[in-house]
Parts: structure tokens; C-alpha cells; sequence
């Protein structure tokens, strides 16, 4: 009787090279076919733990935590100076799903700065920002601009507390007017003051007091 021999089935050779280039855990520098290089942590083939990615395109450097293949946890962003050819912090704080989210710190160019709360990549919550102009605004945000109760400081040191919406001042506020020494409380729509009262206020302290006091109604 003949015997029948069945030739023996041999694994392609692409599936032990994939078994081998499956990353996990600790690694030296692994380069992207675009040039991108990453060094770090990695499960099952995903940066995780903690790592450095270098953009080989705008040279910006992230140093942090990953989470499957994402920025998430704490972690600074970097970006280099096309002028100095020095790196710059532009983003410090945490991260969730490759967005900042959490607690961090943002550096914009022309020296303003913004220290709060993020959601999704936007400014969301409670923060401070200062703007190039000297101004400081401190209070809550919403969907990256002053939504809720918040304080604005001008260079002048006059400022208004209250109501914002949209970036602008709305709804019940005060504003002090230190520089002459007086105060007008009212109500804000759209950033323009529609109703309220002008009163003295610390007029002997002002350094350009008006020339008559206001008369008391």
C-alpha cells in the first residue's frame, strides 16, 4: 500500500519577525517610518509608562506619561525656537487621551501665560491668565474663554469683578475705577455696561481723583 506523505506546513517567516517586533516594556529610541523617534515604555506594541517623542517635522518634544499609545498622565510639551534654536515649554501639566486635561501650565507667544484648569484641550474650570498687556484675568472658564464668575485686572490696576459669558463681561458685576476713585456697579450684556450706579469710592487714595466728588443722591 502506498503511503501518502502530506508536506509539512511551515510558518511564513513574517510571522516570527512580527512576534519579534512586538514592543514591550523598556526601549531604546524606535524611529517612524516618517522620522518621528520615540523612546520609552511600550505594552503590547503601544507607548505606555513613561517615554520621549521627538517630531522629526516640527522638531517638538513631548516627555511624559503614555497610556496606550497616547499622552495621558503628567507630561511637558516642548517646541523649539526657530530664532534662539532653544526649546521652549509651551504646555506642563496632565494629559488624558493625548489632550491636556487636568491642572497645567500654557506658555503663548509674546510672554502671556496661562496657569488652570483644562477639559478636552480647552480651558475649562477655574484659572489665572496674563496677558501680554499686563492685564490679569482669574476665574472660571468655559469652553476656553472667561464663562462664570471671574476678576479682570487692567495695567492701570482698575478691575472688574463679576459675570462673563462668551469671553465678554455679562450679567451683575462691579467695576473700580482706583485711578479716579470711584466704583460703578451694575449689570453687564455682551461686555457694555447697560444699567448701574457711579459712586465714590477711595477718592482721597486715588492718584487722579476727579475734580468734583460725586454729590450723594
Amino acid at each position: 500500500m502506498p503511503i501518502v506523505k502530506y508536506p509539512r506546513a511551515t510558518e511564513p517567516l513574517w510571522h516570527e519577525w512580527d512576534r519579534k517586533a512586538q514592543k514591550c516594556g523598556l526601549r531604546h529610541t524606535v524611529y517612524a517610518v516618517n522620522g518621528d523617534r520615540y523612546t520609552g515604555e511600550w505594552l503590547d506594541n503601544l507607548k505606555h509608562g513613561k517615554g520621549t517623542q521627538v517630531w522629526k517635522r516640527t522638531r517638538a518634544i513631548y516627555s511624559g506619561d503614555w497610556k496606550f499609545g497616547k499622552r495621558d498622565g503628567y507630561g511637558a510639551y516642548s517646541t523649539l525656537d526657530p530664532v534662539t534654536k532653544e526649546y521652549k515649554k509651551v504646555y506642563t501639566g496632565w494629559w488624558k487621551n493625548d489632550k491636556k486635561c487636568g491642572y497645567g501650565v500654557t506658555f503663548y507667544p509674546g510672554g502671556e501665560r496661562y496657569e488652570g484648569e483644562w477639559s478636552d484641550g480647552l480651558r475649562n474650570g477655574w484659572g489665572r491668565m496674563y496677558y501680554w498687556d499686563g492685564s490679569i484675568y482669574e476665574g472660571q472658564w468655559l469652553e476656553d474663554q472667561p464663562g462664570g464668575q471671574g476678576m479682570l485686572q487692567l495695567p492701570n490696576k482698575n478691575r472688574y469683578e463679576g459675570g462673563w459669558k462668551d469671553g465678554k463681561k455679562h450679567g451683575p458685576g462691579k467695576f473700580f475705577y482706583l485711578d479716579k476713585g470711584q466704583l460703578f456697579e451694575g449689570t453687564w450684556a455682551a461686555g457694555i455696561p447697560k444699567c448701574g450706579i457711579l459712586i465714590d469710592f477711595g477718592r482721597v487714595e486715588a492718584p487722579a481723583p476727579t475734580q468734583y466728588p460725586i454729590p450723594k443722591v
